[in-house]
Parts: C-alpha cells; structure tokens; sequence
C-alpha cells in the first residue's frame, strides 16, 4: 500500500494505467519498473531537502506527462499482444493443420459416396486458412524479433499487416469452420453422435474463443 506521502506519484500512475492497453503482465511490468523510478527520484530530491509534496511534484515532472510517455509504451504493450497473438496461433493453428482431419477419420460415412463439391471445396479452404494462419503467426514472430533488435517504421508497419492479416484469418476461420461442422451434420445424422466430431467441435469452439480474445487484445493495444 502507497505511503500517504506517495499519492501524488500513485495519481499518476493510476493516470496511466487507465489509459494503457495491452497484455496484462507487460502493462504490469512498466508501471511497476515507473513507480520505482518514480520513487527513487522522490527519494533523491527529498535527501536534498526538498519538502515531500515538492519532491513528488518534481519527481512526476520529471518522468514525464501521459502525453508524452503513453505513444512508446503503447507501442510495446502492441508488440507484446502481437507476440502473445502469433504465439496462440501458431499452437492452435499446428493442431489444427495435423488433426483437422481426424474428427471424421474411420467415421461410418466416411467410405460411403463422396459429398458434393462445393462442401468439399469448403472442407480445403479450412485447411489452407489453418496453413495460412501458420505461416502468418511464424512471420508475426519473425517481425516482432527483428523489431526488438532493430526498431525501424517498416517494420512496425510490418507488425500491424501481421496481425491484420492475423485477425482476418481468425474471423475467415470462424466462418468456415461453422459452416463446415454444420454442413456436415446435416449431411450425415450419424455426425451427430460421432465422439471424434463432437470432441472437435468443442475444442474448436475453445480454440477459436482463446484467438478472439488475443485478436481483440492485439486491435485495443494497436488502436490506442
């Protein structure tokens, strides 16, 4: 808990956290890595003999207004949520690319005529945006790595193309694959108890919540 002489270094912290946005433990990083800076100014002008008040005033002065720190540490929290983005992509969509077939591999149907065409173009399409999205959140990674050691404006364009194109495959994903399960339980009743196709509809469905909430972390932490 603050000292009471500390409130005015708290108000501005407080100040900006509101203002932040982005992955939780980065946002939670800065203000602490601010406050003991914060505090060990207010330390050193107090040692001088400058009053309490004046030294948080001088301190907070100092550190710098909202106006002027929020834009860099906006800019890192956007680089840490499209590393958290690509990372949860990469994960899911490597499951999805090997397994994705799984769900109706052995099935009752699956030796039976084959589906019409357009369902069949629609079951590819889902692979290649699983590939897709593979590749991007590798290329998401890439950029953010080569951004750490060399921060130049290309690729901070490059980073919010990544996650764009991250976020569209989210959404495209979404589309396909509920298409794709319903489709599919409309063409066969027996996809309805089938244990493989009920298990990955349920975890497809958790996958596609866990990228949402990334993607949705990645536009706040991006728009800001």
């Amino acid at each position: 808990m603050p000292r009471s002489e500390d409130v005015l270094v708290e108000e501005h912290l407080r100040e900006l956290a509101a203002r932040l946005h982005g992955p939780t433990r980065l946002k939670s990083d800065l203000l602490t890595e601010a406050r003991h800076g914060l505090l060990d100014a207010v330390e050193a002008y107090r040692e001088g003999g400058v009053p309490p008040t004046e030294a948080q005033r001088r301190a907070v002065a100092e550190f710098g207004s909202p106006a002027q720190l929020l834009p860099s540490w906006q800019a890192e929290l956007a680089v840490g949520a499209l590393r958290g983005f690509s990372l949860r992509m990469l994960a899911i969509a490597a499951v999805g690319v090997v397994a994705g077939d799984l769900t109706w591999q052995g099935s009752s149907w699956s030796g039976g005529s084959r589906p019409p065409a357009v369902y069949r173009l629609l079951s590819t399409s889902v692979e290649w945006i699983w590939t897709g999205s593979l590749l991007l959140a590798a290329a998401g990674l890439l950029v953010v790595a080569a951004g750490a050691r060399s921060p130049r404006p290309g690729l901070a364009a490059a980073q919010r193309a990544v996650g764009a194109g991250l976020t569209g495959a989210v959404a495209l994903g979404m589309l396909a694959g509920t298409a794709l399960f319903a489709w599919s339980f409309g063409l066969w009743d027996a996809a309805l108890h089938w244990p493989p196709m009920i298990i990955g509809g349920v975890l497809a469905g958790g996958a596609y919540f866990s990228l949402v909430r990334a993607a949705r972390g990645w536009l706040r932490a991006t728009t800001r």
